[in-house]
Formats: C-alpha cells, structure tokens, sequence
C-alpha cells in the first residue's frame, strides 16, 4: 500500500496497514536547501526541490506542497513583511484603508505568488505520485480578516451583512484556489483555517459553516479529498467544523486528540494531529519525539487517524527528529521499545518571577507561538498594541514565543495552558481570544486602578 492509498484509505475510515504520517513542511523544506523563507517561498524550482528532498528524507504518506496563507492576501493587495526564518507575516488590510470589497477582483492562476505553486506542485506530482499532495487553501474567515484587519471582531456584532458579504466573497476565493490546486495534480485540500479559534461556535455557525460547508461540497464534486484544518484553543467549535462535512479534521497540540477523536468519528470524519511543535519537533530528542509521536498514535488508533504536527514545521527543526517518527511510524518493533522506555523527560522549571513585576506599572505578557509566522498570534500581539498606544509609560508588554525555550519557561512559570494568550500582572485574561481593544483597555484600566494609576485616553 503506497502513501496516497493510505491517505484515501484513512480518510474513509477503511483499514489500512499502519497509521499514515503526515510531516506538514513548509519553510523548514527551506532549510534542507539552506536558503531563507523568502528565497523559498518566491521560487517554484526551489519548492519543488525542497518538497522533493522532505519526501526522500522523511517518507510520508502526504506532504504540503507549501504552507503559506498569505498568498491569496497578498493577490488582492495585502502588503506582506518578509522573513528570513517565517512565511510572510501581513501587514495592511485593504478593507480598512479605503479600497471597497466590489473593487476586489477574484484572483486567476497567475496571480501573485498563486503560479509558482502551482507548477511546484505538477512538478512533484510528476516525481512521486504515489505520496498523498496537499495543497492549502486559506480559509475563508482568516482570508476576511487579512482584508479587513480586526475591526471584522466589531463588525460581526455592529454590521453582520457586510461582514456575510466579505465571508462570500472570501469563499469564492477559497472555491478557486482549492480547483487550481485540484488541476494541478493536488490529492487533497486542506483549508486552513486559523483564525476561528477566535470565534464561538454560533458565530461559526452563522459566518463561517454556510462557506465551509459549500466549499467542501465543491472539493467533493472535484474529486478531491478535504481537510479543515485549525490551530489554537477552538476545542468549542470541532463539532460544528465536523458538520461542515469536511473529509478530515486536523488539530495542534492546544486541543486534547482524545476529544477530536471521538467528536470526529462520532460524526464520521476522519482527523490528524497533534505532535507538539516547539517542546517536541524543534527543541526535543529524537527520543523525545518518538515518545510523543507514539503517544498521539496510541490514542488517535487505527481506524481515520493521520500522524501530524499540529501545524507548519518550523524552519530549524532538526531533521534528525523527523527521521526518528519516519523510522518509528513504519516499524513496530521500534514502536514496542519506544513504548517501554521510561518517560524521563526533564521537567521544565519554573521561573523567579519576584523581579518581573512593577509597583508603578502594568505588566502585560503576550505568550504566542510566533507572532511573524502564527495568525492568531500576530492579530493579538496587534491587539495590545493597540490598547497600551499612548500609555507606555504605565504599561509595558512583551511577546514570549515558545519557539524559544525562555517562551516555553515563561508560560509554565504563568500557567498558561493555550495558545495565543494574554496576561496581565501575572492573571491569564485572555485565552486564545482576541480581545476588541476596548475591552482590553477597560481591562488594562482595572490593573491600573489597582496600582492608584490611570489610564490616558
């Protein structure tokens, strides 16, 4: 049985002869090549090799021909901030500087960046059919609030049929995209969805189930498999993307895989996830990534689960952890002593947090994933920058990724348990929901008149 067998196989809830594994390479692709994100990210031929030497290197049932959600955005004129180690981050918002969504025009195969992923992935096809090709497609709700920026948290509230229009014209987006991928030889769609963790699930109902639901209806007739993939604490909304009828659902690390499992076969979904990103893949052993591998396949089970990270690869990832889950994935006796070997993995120590607070200020800390690569996160970071503007006297923020293991410290030494979260003076405020600026600032207000200081408007 090959890796694109397996894949369609796991996706129908049929038998197969072992758990398939999915390593979703994005930029770290970029690393094999040793060139930067940018360089990679703006060459097909660079693709395609990258994506070629992750299929040699680490043999997976499937593979992303890239993981980037900034390309639909940047086609209708988000301007983008470019990194060496991160896929582009956007930094404007069409829709809130003046342009009208009857302006947007739907983007073609040879707009922006669209054409060089797409003969990146007729490319690869060519070379290894039998791997199971991904491509990703950004959902239609992270897509409006590229456009629109975060006033769409407003908006929802204040100005709903607008904001069902935009949502409209996203999906129409998302519809053409996932048929160029389907044309060009993808296998599955996977429809990238970030930014409704920040959504409770009747606003999901309401805003985004209707395009979902309608754009996995389009991969189905296509003949392609689908994909709802979501990262961050949206454990609330995993029935209702179930009920949009995708193929699969696919998790990180924030929500428990037992809880998918049974919501997704329940609804008779197959679902993927969740080895950990940072703790695991980019700062663990080889041995420590097996164990957490071993563990996600033990309770994900034979029967619809895919073997993933929980989201995009980072870029430094030691390829030496990813060939230990390849080799442990395909080998049972390996997977037997791995299950033996005694989990003596250190613990990570808590912080002396005494000097990190101030008398004569409000202490806010920010712990993401990483701002420049992770959605949610940026959008929050942005978010406080928004409420603290003009008081940076009295407040003072900072960002804490645990891509870094200072991050990792940070956010056990705070308890945060979900990304992205805000805390304020050391109470969790916000967990994973990003907070209109008015409500952060009536929440700064209460820290401050605690310390008999006052915010200035």
């Amino acid at each position: 049985m090959n890796g694109l067998e397996r894949i369609q196989r796991t996706f129908r809830l049929q038998a197969t002869d072992r758990i398939p594994w999915i390593p979703f390479v994005g930029v770290h692709a970029g690393k094999l090549l040793g060139v930067s994100a940018a360089e990679y990210l703006k060459s097909s031929d660079l693709i395609t090799k990258g994506v070629i030497k992750a299929i040699e290197l680490y043999r997976p049932d499937g593979v992303p021909v890239g993981f980037d959600l900034q390309i639909e955005a940047e086609a209708l004129g988000c301007q983008l901030a470019w990194a060496d180690q991160n896929p582009p981050a956007v930094v404007s918002h069409p829709l809130a500087e003046g342009v009208r969504l009857e302006d947007l025009e739907l983007p073609s195969p040879e707009s922006g960046r669209i054409s060089i992923f797409m003969q990146a992935c007729k490319e690869i096809k060519i070379q290894h059919p039998d791997v199971a090709l991904y491509g990703l497609v950004t959902g239609p709700f992270t897509l409006a609030l590229h456009l629109l920026g975060t006033d769409i948290f407003i908006k929802m509230m204040e100005e709903p049929q607008s904001i069902e229009q935009l949502m409209d014209f996203c999906n129409q987006v998302a519809i053409r995209m996932a048929s160029y991928y389907i044309n060009a030889g993808c296998d599955v769609i996977a429809v990238v969805d970030p930014m409704t963790s920040q959504i409770d699930p009747v606003s999901f109902e309401m805003f985004v189930a209707p395009h979902a639901t309608k754009l996995f209806k389009h991969i189905r007739e296509k003949g392609a498999l689908s994909s709802f993939f979501v990262c961050g604490f949206a454990q609330q909304n995993i029935e209702v993307m179930c009920q949009c009828k995708p193929d699969n659902v696919s998790i990180d690390e924030n929500i428990p895989l037992d809880f998918v499992k049974d919501v997704a076969l329940a609804n008779g979904v197959s679902f993927g996830g969740n080895i950990k990103l940072t703790v695991s893949l980019l700062m663990g052993t080889e041995e420590d990534c097996q164990k957490d591998a071993l563990t996600c396949m033990d309770i994900g089970g034979t029967k619809g689960f895919i073997l993933a990270p929980g989201c995009d690869l980072a870029m430094d990832t030691p390829m030496e952890n990813l060939i230990a889950i390849s080799d442990m994935v395909a080998d049972p006796y390996q997977q037997d002593i791995v299950r033996n070997l005694q989990n003596d993995t250190a613990e990570i120590e808590e912080l002396d947090l005494t000097s990190h607070w101030k008398e004569d200020k409000v202490i806010i800390d920010i712990i993401t994933l990483d701002s420049s690569s992770c959605a949610p996160c940026q959008y929050m970071v942005e978010a406080v920058k928004a409420a603290v503007k003009g008081n940076e006297a009295k407040v003072e923020w900072k960002e804490h990724r645990i891509k870094e293991h200072k991050g990792i410290e940070m956010m056990v030494s705070l308890g945060v348990k979900n990304l992205p979260t805000i805390v304020i003076d050391g109470n969790i405020e916000f967990i994973s929901q990003i907070p209109a600026t008015h409500t952060l600032r009536d929440k700064i207000c209460e820290h401050l008149q605690g310390k008999s200081l006052e915010l200035i408007n």
